[in-house]
Order: structure tokens, then sequence, then C-alpha cells
């Protein structure tokens, strides 16, 4: 199936490691020109031969910054996908019935909210010129109370109701956003030695191992193991694809069906 995505000039955020560099592969594979953003690259991105820009989109000016370094080497925008994000947590945040204080919530709201909010507004006049598309990247823990941690998942819930408001709004200029939603992946976020559930583990005081085995059915995903990056990244590539111009301001879960109520 020709998804048209041949010679489209893609942007990509969060794309050194994890679901943004399986993104990124995935839009190469179709024959697209891949700008990768992150604060630092990693060898597995250098590999695919995308072009990388280093950009700290949690700073109030990083994000304007950072399109306007992608624009300025070429104008054309046909897709943006808002990928950068996460969910990590102090080790005192543990311990607090609000999982973090004044300082961890405005970074993860920065991270997870505002940043899309900057990257979109400074994107979206070379997008509106191609008619283009955008991807907004949120997260299962967005509509599972109980999912953490807490000013992750808020942020994602903020950036769903977001997304949804943008999409009627952007009609007109003929830009198409749309939602995907995925629950645990195989990510260094879940996997890694530093990463958020190996700190959970740790506070636990349980091997992180089984905890990361455990997890998928405790997160109520029905396959009973964790998402591979390359799946929800295929469904990034169908919501970005011209050839289903119908699919606008849905929110696709790619969740394995942990999420149990609409």
């Amino acid at each position: 199936m020709d998804l048209e995505l041949k010679g489209k000039r893609v942007l990509v955020t969060g794309a050194s490691r994890g679901l943004g560099l399986a993104t990124v592969k995935a839009f190469l594979g179709e024959g697209a020109e891949v700008v990768g953003v992150a604060r630092r690259s990693t060898a597995e991105f250098d590999a695919t031969g995308a072009t990388f820009v280093a950009a700290d989109l949690a700073q109030p000016d990083g994000p304007r910054r950072m399109v306007d370094t992608v624009l300025a080497a070429d104008p054309r925008l046909d897709v943006l996908v808002n990928n950068a994000g996460g969910g990590e947590l102090p080790y005192e945040a543990f311990n607090d019935i609000f999982e973090g204080d004044d300082d961890v919530w405005s970074d993860l709201l920065a991270f997870n909210l505002l940043s899309v909010v900057r990257v979109t507004r400074a994107a979206l006049p070379a997008l509106t010129e191609a008619r283009g598309a955008i991807v907004n990247i949120s997260s299962d823990a967005a509509r599972r109370p109980g999912a953490g941690p807490l000013p992750y998942a808020a942020a994602k819930a903020a950036l769903n109701m977001v997304s949804r408001a943008l999409a009627e709004k952007l009609v007109a200029s003929g830009v198409r956003l749309n939602t995907v939603s995925p629950s645990g992946m195989r990510t260094y976020l879940l996997e890694g030695e530093d990463g958020y559930i190996a700190k959970v583990a740790k506070h636990m005081g349980v091997d992180h191992a089984a905890l990361l085995e455990a997890l998928p059915g405790q997160s109520g995903m029905l396959t009973g193991k964790l998402a591979e990056p390359d799946e929800v990244a295929r469904a990034v590539l169908l919501l970005a694809s011209p050839t289903i111009p119908s699919a606008i301001g849905e929110n696709w879960a790619v969740d394995a069906g942990s999420v149990k109520a609409g």
C-alpha cells in the first residue's frame, strides 16, 4: 500500500531513541525526508541517515528556535510528529501523594504539554502552506486513573483536550491533527537501568526485571506483553498519510486494551 509519503518532509521530536527513533525509521522507509530532534543524538539515530537538530524543547524558547533552524535549511514541512515527552520523577516524589512538588509538575507540564503547543505554533505556517498533518503522541496514562506518574498523566490528559480542540480549529487551513495513545512499550524509559520503572522497582524494593515482566498484566494489557515501538510508529504513519483525509481529531489507542472505558 502506497501511503503517499515519498518526498514529504517530516519533523519528529524526541527522535533519538524509542518510539521517536522507530517513527524516523518508518518514515524513511516510505521515502520521506526526515529531520529528528532531541537534546542529544545517539549512534542508533545517526545510523539512519536522517538530519539531526539538537534542541531542549522544555525551555520556553527551545521550540521556536528549533523550528526556525529546521525551516532555515528548507522551508517545506509536510508532517509534524510531536513525540517528545517523558515521565521521570525524583526519588523523593514517590513518597508524595501528589507525586512531586511544584517544580516537578512545572517541568513535566512544560515538556509534555507546553512544548507541543509551542512547536505546533511555530511550525503551523509551514504546515498550512503544505496542507500537512500533525500527529501528537499521548499515552494511555491520560485515561487510566492511577497510572503514573500523576503529573505526566495530567499533562497527557490536557494534551488530548488541546489536540482535539486544535483539530477542529485547523480544518479550515487544511492541516489535519490526530493523536496516538500507546501503552507500555519496549523503550529505555521502561527497560533502561536508570529508567522510570527501574526507579519504581528500587522504591518498592523489588527486582526490576520482575516488575517489568508483571507490568503489562498490571496495566491491563490483554496481550500480556509490552508493545514494540515499531507497531506504534505504523499508526503514526497511517494518520500522517494523505490517503486517509477523513481522519481528523482522532485519538488512536495502541494500548493492547489497557483502557477499559471510552
